[in-house]
């Protein structure tokens, strides 16, 4: 009984951290990068398109911009 039980907590668990990480995927944020000390909005990304801007930058006519994302 103690090993059904175990198993069943560790069941728990996996499901749990594995719809953790898939909400985390799933948000979506405000973007903007800036330029001329002012903020440039980029409106709403969600999931991988956050991770892309962030690492990648924004190209705008050939210059590469640092965006800034934040969460709702």
């Amino acid at each position: 009984m103690k090993k059904v039980m175990f198993s069943l907590g560790i069941v728990s668990l996996s499901i749990l951290g594995l719809s953790l990480g898939s909400c985390k995927k799933n948000q979506c944020s405000d973007c903007h990068y800036d330029k001329d000390g002012l903020e440039v909005e980029l409106g709403e990304k969600c999931g991988d398109d956050i991770e892309t801007l962030e690492a990648s930058g924004y190209n705008d006519n050939g210059t590469v911009y640092v965006v800034h994302c934040h969460e709702h």
